[in-house]
Order: C-alpha cells, then structure tokens, then sequence
C-alpha cells in the first residue's frame, strides 16, 4: 500500500474541500473508515472528536471560572476534588478502552450484534464499578481531603466534595457511552450529547452558585449540583439514541444480558487499561500532593494552570481517538498497512495543532490566567506553571496519538508499562526531587510534567515502529 505524505495528504484533502469535510464531519453521516482517503477518514472522524473532548475539559474550566470569584480557598476545593476525580476518570478511561477497541473490531468485521453486546457489557461494568466509588467517596469525603493536604478553607467546602464522588456513575456513563458511540465511527453523537450537557452545566453553574434569579445561592456547592446535573442529562440522551438506532450500534432487548464470553473479553482488555489509566491520574494525585504542600495559593495556581492545558490537551485525546477508532476498525478489515497510515497521518495533525496551542500560551500566559484570578500571589504560580508544561506540547502531540493507538489496537499492556515508568518511576520521584532537595518549588515539579511526558512520547514512538501491535487480538 502506498501511503502519501502529510503534506500531500493535506492537499489531496483540500479537493474535496474544506468546508465540505468540516459539514460532513459534524452531521454524523454514514461513511465507512477503512476505504477512501486516510487523512480524510482521520478528519471526519477527529473533528467532531476533538470537540468533543474539549467540550468534556469544558466542565472543569467553567466551574474554576465561575468558582474563582468565591477565594482561593474555593478554587482550591475544586482542584483537590478533581485530582481525586482523576480516579474516576481513569475507571472510566479504562472501561473506555476496552469497550472502544472491541466495538471497532467488531465493527470493521461488520459484526454489528457482537458490538450491541459489547456495548452493553461496558456498560453493566461501569455501573457496577460506579456504585462501589460512590458509596465510598460520600462516605469518605473528609477523610480524603485531609489526605490531600486541605486546610479549613477547603474542609469547609466538603459538600461539593461529596456531590462530585457520589455521583460519579454520571461521569462513567457518559464516557463509556460516548466510547461506544467513537468505536462504532458514530463521534459527532457523542460531540452532540458533550455540547447538550455543557450548556446545561453552563446555564445553572451562576445561577446556582451565585442564586440569581429563583435558584437558591449554594456557593462551591451549586457548581457540583450543575455539573453533575448537565452530565446526567447527557447521559439521558445517550441511551435514548442507542435504543434509538440513531447510530451504528443499537441496543435491543436481545442485547440485554450478560454475556460471560463478551463480558471476560471486556474485563480483560479493560483491566489492563483501567491500570494504564490508574498510573497516569494517580501519579497526578502525587504531584497535586506535593504542590499543596507550598499552600492554597501555589495550588490554586496550578489547578488554574492545569485546568487550562488540559483544555488544550483533551481536543488532542479527540485525534488521538480518533486514530484509536481507524487502527480498530481497519485492524478488524485485515488492512494493517491502513491502521498505521491513519495513525502518523493523526500525529502529524496534532503535531500543528498542539505546536500552534504551545506557542499561544508561552506569549500569552499571564494574559490567559488573569482571566481567572486576579490574586497577584497565584497568577505568577499559574504563569509559570502554564508556560513550563506547555513548552513540551510538541512532543506531547505524539505520545498521546500513539498511546491510544496501542489501546485501539488492543495492545493495552504496552503503553501501560510505559505510564508505570515514565509517571509512577520517574515523574513523581522527580517532581520531590527538584521540589524539594533541589529547592526548585512549585517550579521543580511543573518541570517534572514537562519532562515525563516527553519522555512518554519517545519511548512510545520507539515501540510503536516495532509493528507488535498489529498482531493483538480482541
């Protein structure tokens, strides 16, 4: 198979035109990923992907925002919350993986009952892994702030705490669905559901935080009640357009039992994500630990900074999804040549993308802060921490496209082995290091972010050129 280079893949793109792939990206049509041009296959498929996931970071960034107005204390709250939220987004990453690449591979064999039912294993184990978490983190709330290192500021906010743990099956249900949804090729439904609960989480996160209008004024509390809320929402219309057969997957009664062969198949491939995922989000745990030992200020910096890069970041987890969903499906066809086409066409893609996104925030960075503190004590903190990650977001552009192309392939091991040494091994001893012994502060551990994650891109760059991933089966 002859395989062009991005820059003519670019211009080959350009005959069809570019409005013309943007409209039929975002209206959802049918179309089949493993014929056809792979950087327009990549397109159609990442757009919608890439809002998708941009809108997700949007939750987290809108209630910073509107949060920000009520102390540092209160932002503080926020972020020490999503760092044990990182969690759940790891159960869920997880769960996602798994469910992500077999319905790709059940989809590019055109099996389409085989994806209903994996579709619905996923979705039976992340209710059940749900219940357990909730259960415990309304329980467990203060317990776990403390362990974070809160003061009374934060303490006193615990109910928001409380809100966001307990309910976090909504957070579950919509990334495992939307994964369903990405698998099967269908990413502007997923998109669809993100822009719908966003604008609900956007609506009520004033009104009740700050009680405009008839709505009571429930300060941090009002952010989790909105969020959670919109999430929930979303997840309304997620199963309503699987019953539906608004998509490629659709879910009918037969479809609804538990299937032990699908279900260990699931278990097994989710299992080793779900690890993956652990060792990146509890690495982060770390590092937030370490930056709260210098004060609410220095941690309210950085949880502004770092709601922003992740805002940058997740519209790339859209390409590199996107790439997952391509390696999937054309593994699934017998065109491997295909599946890695479409994954260097997609890190070249994130490559300008995140390049461009880097360069913004190193000029900009005061600027883009300041939008959401003014404290003259934590904007420093939030600059500096902003500039220092993203000076490695070139590198970044690779390491997430190629990481979620293992997954997609199913070859969740590989990239799980990286995380372990890269995060856990070499990220969080570092950030002490230069945080501490070093002298180096808040500084010394935005650097080890920076530096982990680039090596992150080297090594799975290395590995990824080996070809074993085309040989895992789902």
């Amino acid at each position: 198979m002859t395989v062009e280079s991005p820059v003519s893949e670019l211009g080959s793109s350009n005959r069809f035109g570019v409005w013309a792939t943007i409209r039929e990206a975002l209206s959802g049509a049918h179309r089949e990923y493993t014929e056809g041009d792979v950087g327009r296959a990549v397109l159609l498929l990442a757009i919608p992907m890439v809002l998708e996931f941009a809108l997700e970071s949007v939750f987290a960034v809108v209630d910073v925002f509107f949060v920000s107005r009520l102390g540092a204390g209160a932002v503080a709250t926020v972020g020490l919350t999503e760092s044990m939220l990182t969690i759940i987004y790891a159960l869920a990453g997880g769960l996602s993986v798994g469910a992500m690449a077999t319905i790709a591979r059940r989809i590019g064999e055109r099996d389409h009952d085989g994806a209903a039912r994996a579709a619905v294993q996923a979705i039976v184990l992340g209710l059940i892994v749900s219940v357990v978490l909730g259960a415990a983190g309304v329980w467990l709330a203060p317990v776990l702030l403390r362990f974070m290192g809160a003061g009374p500021d934060v303490l006193e906010h615990v109910a928001f705490t409380r809100i966001m743990l307990g309910a976090n099956g909504v957070i579950m249900m919509l990334f495992l669905v939307n994964a369903v949804f990405r698998g099967a090729g269908d990413a502007a439904l997923a998109m669809r559901v993100l822009w719908l609960a966003n604008a609900v989480n956007l609506c009520l996160d004033p009104c009740l935080i700050f009680g405009l209008g008839p709505f009571p004024e429930l300060g941090v509390t009002g952010a989790a009640v909105a969020t959670t809320t919109g999430r929930g929402i979303g997840v309304a219309v997620q199963l309503l357009l699987l019953s539906r057969g608004v998509g490629r997957v659709v879910i009918r009664r037969q479809h609804l039992v538990i299937d032990p062969r699908v279900m260990m198949s699931m278990v097994r491939l989710s299992a080793s994500a779900v690890f993956q995922s652990l060792i990146a989000t509890t690495s982060y745990v770390g590092v937030v630990r370490i930056v709260a030992a210098f004060g609410s200020q220095a941690l309210a910096g950085y949880t502004i900074a770092i709601r922003i890069v992740i805002f940058a970041l997740w519209p790339s987890w859209g390409l590199a999804n996107a790439a997952a969903t391509l390696v999937g499906q054309n593994l699934g066809a017998g065109q491997p040549e295909r599946a890695e086409a479409s994954v260097w066409r997609a890190c070249f893609y994130n490559f300008v993308f995140l390049g461009a996104t880097g360069l913004i925030f190193l000029v900009f960075a005061e600027g883009l802060v300041s939008a959401f503190t003014t404290d003259p004590n934590v904007v420093p903190t939030a600059a500096t921490a902003l500039r220092i990650i993203s000076g490695g977001f070139v590198l970044y552009a690779f390491g997430f496209v190629l990481s979620m192309s293992f997954n997609g392939a199913g070859d969740t091991w590989t990239p799980t082995i990286i995380n372990l040494f890269c995060f856990w091994l070499f990220e969080v001893p570092l950030a002490y290091v230069l945080a501490r012994p070093l002298g180096m502060g808040p500084s010394g551990v935005f650097w080890s972010i920076a530096i982990a994650f680039s090596l992150m891109a080297v090594i799975s760059g290395l590995l990824f050129r080996r070809g074993t991933w085309k040989e895992a089966r789902v």
